[in-house]
């Protein structure tokens, strides 16, 4: 994703990380309509929820699993930064803490952090395109 599609500061993307992505995912998609493509993440599915007669993937549900096994059950938002290494120093500056950090994800940088009233976001930047 580049920043021209995610405009710095606008959030990029939406996870949702649960012990049984399946159901869960059924659950959506009874409640509000979506749909769900399988994402084979070697030896399960994770899934790209779309809204009914739309391509346009706009959620995640993934199985708690991996570099998300002990990521609480929120709908986890990534906010689009310029600078993802100074925006992880300001969460520490501000009493904020570092869940997860940084790491390479979706083309780009990602770091997972808590603000300081408790709230769980991702912070995501977009590898430079050229």
């Amino acid at each position: 994703m580049s920043t021209h599609e995610n405009p710095l500061g606008r959030i990029t993307w939406t996870d949702l990380a649960v012990p049984d992505a399946q159901a869960n995912k059924a659950f959506y998609e009874a409640v509000v309509g979506w749909t769900s493509d399988p994402l084979d993440m070697g030896g399960y599915d994770d899934y790209c929820m779309k809204p009914a007669g739309s391509d346009d993937v706009v959620a995640g549900i993934c199985h708690a699993r991996g570099d998300n096994a002990d990521i609480p059950p929120v709908w986890l938002v990534y906010i689009n930064v310029p600078d993802i290494e100074a925006s992880v120093r300001q969460v520490v500056a501000l009493k904020g803490s570092v869940l997860r950090p940084i790491r390479e994800a979706g083309g780009g940088k990602m770091s997972i952090v808590r603000d300081p009233a408790g709230a769980i976001f991702a912070l995501y930047q977009a590898a430079a395109t050229t």
